[in-house]
């Protein structure tokens, strides 16, 4: 898959978060050929863990690996500081990023350690975002430490 194909997939998780009363936001993990090799969605809301973003929810579910080095992180929404530092900790190379309009992660933090990282600004993952943020701004405040 390309980077385009795999933000859909980062898209689809975030529509699962959104549809079951969670937050939108989604992540694949992919290898170099573009093979997804683990999924996940936020599911701070759905579980009460606050730990429980959509890309610590995905790299959890790769579970334990060796070849993080060679992986492609993907997420709907650029991601905070906590899944930053996890995807840093882990040593991923390159981010991909479905849009940061609605959220502008810790994209500083992978530009200073080397991440490649590229925005999309997919119009599906803003608008969904968006809509979320209108219809649940006291969710959104909470999720984000607001």
């Amino acid at each position: 898959m390309n980077d385009r194909e795999l933000v859909r997939e980062a898209y689809s998780e975030a529509l699962k978060g959104y549809k079951e009363g969670g937050l939108p936001i989604g992540s694949v993990l992919a290898d170099a050929a573009g093979v997804i090799v683990a999924r996940g969605h936020n599911l701070r809301v759905q579980t009460g863990d606050p730990t429980a973003h959509a890309e610590v929810a995905c790299l959890r579910a790769a579970g334990r690996r060796r070849d993080w080095p060679a992986l492609t992180l993907v997420s709907s929404l650029s991601p905070c500081v906590m899944c930053t530092g996890t995807t840093l900790l882990y040593r991923i190379p390159r981010v991909v990023v479905g849009e940061n309009k609605n959220f502008l992660g810790a994209e500083d933090l992978f530009a200073a350690r080397g991440v490649k990282l590229t925005v999309l600004q997919d119009p599906d993952c803003i608008e969904l975002m968006a809509r979320f943020v209108r219809e649940k701004p006291d969710l959104w405040n909470e999720d984000i430490g607001l």
